[in-house]
């Protein structure tokens, strides 16, 4: 499996923003060479990379500066959203309407990963359940972006007190990756 540049320069770009040039010189000397070699170099956003240097790299920033803290994610997650979704993305965005932006989850998966599918089914006027499916690859880190990521495209949408509950985790045993989303508008 792989993923866009952009997942990885959003995570180089959060260890340097709050953290300093010099913890993501910490970062890339705790990686493999070949890791550290390909992240050294200019980190195209629209290029695909492996999934396992992500994995890679999200568990060196949790061992290195998230003293073993994964909910550093979470914050990766939404700074991703804020950098993207001003950006690149912007036309994803649905101000004042987060259900129908809730809705492109499945389009948006697609920008992000080269294998498996998402669905979303809205269950109320403020709620809903995303769904992804045949990922061939996954990990804690990255559903805790992708929490991180949702709850800030959200508020961005005009949502607030956005509650996100990991139902189930392919990470941790199970047979696919299930969140429930709650908001206030």
């Amino acid at each position: 499996m792989k993923i866009k540049g952009l997942v990885l320069h959003a995570r180089k770009e959060f260890v340097v923003v709050n953290f300093g040039e010099v913890a993501w010189g910490r970062v890339l000397d705790a990686l493999p060479k070949d890791d550290r070699e390909v992240l050294s170099q200019t980190i195209l956003t629209a290029s695909w990379y492996s999934f396992e240097i992500g994995m890679r790299l999200d568990q060196v920033i949790v061992d290195v500066l998230g003293e073993g803290n994964e909910k550093i994610f979470e914050e990766i997650g939404a700074r991703s959203a804020r950098r993207g979704l001003t950006k690149v993305h912007k036309s994803f965005l649905t101000p004042g309407d987060p259900q129908s932006f809730m809705k492109k989850a499945p389009v948006i998966y697609k920008f992000y990963y080269d294998t498996g599918y998402r669905e979303y089914k809205e269950t109320g006027p403020s709620s809903g359940v995303m769904t992804t499916y045949e990922a061939e690859t996954f990990s804690r880190p990255d559903c805790l972006t992708i929490i991180g990521w949702y709850k800030e495209a959200l508020r961005m949408c005009g949502a607030v007190q956005v509650v996100v509950t990991e139902e189930e985790c392919r990470a941790l045993g199970d047979p696919y990756c299930r969140y429930h989303f709650q908001w206030k508008v």
